[in-house]
Parts: structure tokens; C-alpha cells; sequence
């Protein structure tokens, strides 16, 4: 994992499909390298950025609940 500061603006972002429409959204970026992941609230911030293979082991995990909170 790489933290960017500040974020990668020449990257193309677009918005995840997991975003709620009530402010908390988190936008997403490909690249040769893999992926980067920042706060749409704060463009101008720090992103986070992840190889193609921990991209998609978070983003299954993700889909499958193993970050879902326990009750």
C-alpha cells in the first residue's frame, strides 16, 4: 500500500458502486499499476494506492462481508 499525497490528479476517478448518496463516497482509480482509492469529499487529499492483486483480494472481501462489523 502507497498513501499519496497529494492525490493522483491526472488519474480518470469515478465514483463506487458501494457510495451512498448521502456524502460518504469513496472514489476509485485504475492504472497499469493497479488501484487507488481516495475520499470524494477531499479530491485534493491524500489517496491510497494498491496492487492489482491486493486490489481485488480488498474488493472480494469486501463483497463477501469479511469487513462487515459483527453485532
Amino acid at each position: 500500500m502507497n498513501a499519496h499525497q497529494p492525490a493522483q490528479t491526472s488519474a480518470e476517478w469515478f465514483k463506487s458502486s458501494y457510495s451512498s448518496n448521502n456524502g460518504a463516497c469513496v472514489e476509485a482509480s485504475r492504472s497499469e499499476h493497479g488501484m487507488a482509492f481516495r475520499d470524494s469529499k477531499n479530491a485534493a487529499g491524500p489517496s491510497l494506492a494498491f496492487s492489482a492483486a491486493t486490489a481485488r483480494s480488498f474488493i472480494d472481501g469486501v463483497k463477501t462481508g469479511q469487513f462487515t462489523p459483527s453485532s
